[in-house]
């Protein structure tokens, strides 16, 4: 059984059989890049394919010149996209991965919003002061007018209270721990 082949595919084994060492040579001299002109020679073959009857008809000159010509103008090409977009930069190994889906973020900050409803104003105006704004014991009381003390306990009578209101929702028994 003899294997079919696609048109145009001898010519193109010729081709990189009789020019394949010469472009790659030429590729590799402009690029500076082995990897990256094996990918030129492979474009070149492959307008090379696109344009088989042109070649065939030898009214392109020299078909090694062709293939150079395509070539340069490849790298050419490349090289212009490159300096038209921002260079890019390699992730460090050791940085995270982006989250993806922040869904689970939000509905925990909604459920805690929800039940800081169901707070008293003086524990929700300690936990505001200390987790959304940031603040410190001291900065809250200073903030608030009121002692440390009373910043401690409230914050920490606060937070029961929103587990235990969380505690009876469906799904949000994992925002506070």
């Amino acid at each position: 059984m003899q294997e079919q082949r696609a048109p145009g595919e001898d010519l193109i084994r010729f081709l990189y059989h009789e020019h394949g060492r010469s472009v790659l040579a030429y590729a590799t001299r402009l690029t500076g890049d082995r990897a990256a002109a094996e990918d030129v020679v492979q474009e070149t073959l492959l307008r090379a394919w696109k344009h088989a009857d042109d070649l065939r008809n030898d009214s392109k000159g020299s078909v090694r010149g062709w293939l150079l010509t395509v070539a340069r103008n490849i790298i050419t090409d490349r090289a212009r996209a490159r300096a038209a977009r921002p260079q890019e930069v390699g992730e460090p190994v050791d940085v995270p991965a982006v989250e993806l889906d922040h869904a689970e973020q939000v509905v925990n900050s909604m459920a805690v919003l929800g039940a800081m409803d169901s707070l008293s104003a003086e524990h929700r105006e300690v936990l505001v002061e200390m987790y959304y704004r940031g603040r410190t014991v001291a900065e809250a009381a200073k903030e608030l007018g009121i002692p440390a003390g009373t910043v401690k306990s409230r914050s920490y009578h606060a937070l029961r209270a929103l587990r235990t209101v969380l505690a009876g929702r469906p799904g949000a028994g994992e925002v506070l721990r």
